[in-house]
């Protein structure tokens, strides 16, 4: 099968937590984009109870406890990415109010309305960005907030190339007014929404795999589900060079009402 017909779900998903658990981010995003998501956040204290969900190692969490007051849960369905999550916490100093856990963001460990603030940056994409909101919902308080990054087109019409590639990988790809549109549909008001700019592709997500993927690869030489899975990743980085006016990811910021 070749590089162009796989979507990542055809690769073994330890092998793409493997992978992924080199670089410090899993997804597409950067301190910045961070901090500027978390000013359109209110009313949190140092009793406030936050959740990472879909967290990874924490490269986004960290940012969000130095800039935010209360307790911060991060959840993710890999051992081994909560294991340097925990690890990432005890290096930054945060451990004592940050803490990673094992789990299904399809089965959180929450009681109803029990959450102040709801993150999840590159993650929401594994579960749906309309069933996350939905499902999700219950777990925020009245009057808390849900802050997600989500793959969306920019244009209204795509090369079909690209078109092609999210198609098979995320159909649920969408333009910001659509997006916008679900977050309302499941009973948020849609605070805010921008795109994140090229940077937290190529310099936060993109160059710091060029390293990964020859530690990667040294590690399974010879290995061939390991070669092809390099290979869609590198067509994939190649893909966003060429297409990225088409699209990218967007923070989406809301309030449960």
């Amino acid at each position: 099968m070749s590089k162009e017909s796989k979507s990542i779900y055809n690769f073994d998903i330890n092998l793409i937590h493997e992978y992924y658990s080199l670089i410090e981010r899993q997804g597409p995003g950067s301190p910045e984009m961070t901090i500027r998501a978390l000013s359109f956040i209110e009313g949190l204290s140092e009793y406030s109870k936050i959740a990472d969900i879909g967290c990874g190692t924490g490269g986004q969490t960290m940012v969000l406890a130095k800039h935010i007051p209360g307790i911060v849960t991060g959840i993710d369905r890999s051992d081994r990415f909560i294991d340097l999550f925990n690890r990432n916490a005890g290096k930054a100093n945060l451990q004592h109010r940050v803490k990673g856990i094992v789990g299904s963001m399809e089965d959180l460990p929450f009681q109803k309305e029990e959450l102040d603030l709801i993150w999840s940056e590159g993650a929401i994409f594994c579960m749906g960005f309309e069933r996350g909101l939905n499902e999700w919902y219950h777990f925020l308080k009245k009057g808390g907030f849900i802050a997600v990054t989500e793959a969306t087109w920019f244009t209204e019409k795509r090369p079909a190339e690209i078109e092609d590639f999210w198609q098979a990988g995320y159909p649920e790809i969408d333009t910001i007014p659509n997006k916008l549109a679900q977050m309302q549909k499941a009973g948020y008001v849609p605070v805010a929404a921008f795109v994140l700019p090229e940077n937290c592709w190529t310099e936060h997500f993109y160059a710091p795999q060029l390293a990964a993927q020859e530690e990667f690869l040294r590690t399974h030489a010879g290995n061939r589900m390991a070669e092809e899975y390099i290979a869609f990743e590198r067509y994939e980085q190649a893909l966003y060079v060429k297409y990225k006016a088409h699209y990218g990811y967007a923070f989406y910021i809301g309030k449960k009402i």
